[in-house]
C-alpha cells in the first residue's frame, strides 16, 4: 500500500479570517447559546456571513455539492422515512428565533452522515475561517462513546486545518467527584 501524504496545519493552510463566513454545527434541541455565540463572534468579525449545519447520522450522502449542501437519502432505501423535512423546518424556526436580533446573514444546511465530515466538507465549500460547536452534555453512555469515538469538535481538530471554537454547555465543579 502507497504512503498518503495529509496535508498538516501550517501557517500556509490557514484559512484567512477577515471577510470569511463561519460554520456553526446544531443539534435538535441545543440550547441557544451555540447561535448566540456564533452570531457574537460573526458581529465581531465585521458581520460574517453564519453557515449552520445539523448533520443527521442516520442519512447518507448521495452527492455534495460545490456550494456546501448535499443530496442524501435513508440509510435504509425501502423505509422511506420524510421525517428529515420536519426536522429542517423546526431548526430552521429555533435558528430564526434565536438569531432574530442578529443582523449578518445566516443560512442553515441540512447534511448528513458523520458530523465531523459533514462540517468539514461544508466548511471548505464556504471557505470558512473557523467551526463553530458546542460542547455536549454527556451522560454515562456519552462519556463512554466519546471516550472511544472522541467528540465530534475532538474529530474536528483532528481531521481538518481550520480553527474549532467549543461553546461550553454545562460545566462540572472542579471540586466534584469524576463520575467515571
Amino acid at each position: 500500500m502507497p504512503f498518503h501524504h495529509v496535508p498538516q496545519p501550517s501557517p500556509d493552510r490557514m484559512a484567512p479570517v477577515a471577510g470569511q463566513p463561519l460554520v456553526v454545527g446544531v443539534v435538535p434541541g441545543q440550547s441557544e447559546l451555540v447561535a448566540l455565540t456564533a452570531s457574537a463572534w460573526s458581529d465581531a468579525l465585521g458581520g460574517v456571513p453564519l453557515y449552520f449545519g445539523y448533520a443527521d447520522e442516520s442519512r447518507i450522502v448521495d452527492e455534495e455539492y460545490a456550494d456546501g449542501t448535499v443530496r442524501h437519502s435513508d440509510l435504509d432505501p425501502d423505509q422511506a422515512d420524510d421525517s428529515w423535512q420536519q426536522r429542517e423546518r423546526d431548526i430552521t424556526a429555533f435558528l430564526g428565533r434565536a438569531l432574530a436580533s442578529h443582523e449578518g446573514p445566516w443560512e442553515f444546511r441540512y447534511l448528513a452522515g458523520r458530523p465531523d465530515r459533514a462540517l468539514t466538507h461544508l466548511a471548505r465549500a464556504v471557505e470558512a475561517s473557523a467551526i463553530v460547536v458546542g460542547a455536549k452534555r454527556l451522560s454515562s453512555t456519552d462519556r463512554l462513546r466519546e471516550f472511544i469515538a472522541g467528540s465530534v469538535a475532538l474529530r474536528l481538530s483532528r481531521h481538518q486545518h481550520r480553527p474549532v471554537l467549543i461553546v461550553p454547555l454545562s460545566v462540572v465543579d472542579w471540586k466534584a467527584p469524576t463520575p467515571w
